[in-house]
């Protein structure tokens, strides 16, 4: 995928790393780490601006975990109601039965990168509940697992509206929503 974009300021063609191969790979660092690990092979790949995410769940009372790992537990076939059904076993192993025995948090990291070395890093998270049982078919992925604080409804319940709009019509609740916000935020006070 290439556009020519207005990326933070720099008006340049720019390129996906799904496009340059680099989807997929697995790699032990953080989100951010992750997501710039990606964007910057793809930048110099490339020789063009590059776009990279890395996202998942992390479950407090499983000390972080699936983490960074949240498309491994899936599996290679992406079965994430087995994946939470783990999460559930765990979480009952571990005696966490009431809302705040059971906090979980989305997190997305996005970075663009440059063929010239420049980086711009963004984070989001979104705080919550894993709840049980899953509820809804909405989404993706851990999305019936997860309440957002202050909501009586999980992702997976939510339309997309919900969830992921942009204000001025929506509040961008998701993690990856809120990363783009920070993008955009950057971005629009370099202007």
């Amino acid at each position: 995928m290439t556009q020519r974009r207005s990326w933070c300021g720099r008006s340049e063609q720019s390129s996906s790393a799904s496009s340059c191969g680099s989807i997929g790979a697995t790699f032990p660092g953080t989100y951010v780490e992750n997501a710039r690990i990606k964007a910057v092979a793809a930048a110099r790949a490339s020789g063009k601006p590059a776009f990279a995410d890395d996202s998942g769940l992390v479950v407090d009372a499983l000390g972080g975990e699936p983490g960074i790992h949240s498309a491994r537990w899936a599996g290679p076939d992406k079965d994430f109601r087995a994946a939470m059904n783990r999460i559930q076993t765990l979480l009952i192993e571990r005696g966490a039965k009431t809302p705040e025995q059971r906090r979980a948090h989305f997190i997305a990291a996005l970075c663009l990168a440059w063929p010239d070395g420049h980086v711009e890093d963004f984070e989001g998270h979104v705080d919550g509940v894993a709840v049980w049982p899953p509820r809804g078919d909405k989404g993706f992925g851990y999305d019936p697992l997860f309440r957002p604080d202050g909501f009586d409804i999980t992702f997976g319940q939510m339309n997309a509206d919900e969830k992921r709009g942009l204000p001025p019509q929506g509040r961008a609740l998701s993690h990856r929503a809120r990363a783009f916000m920070k993008l955009a935020e950057t971005c629009l006070s370099r202007h």
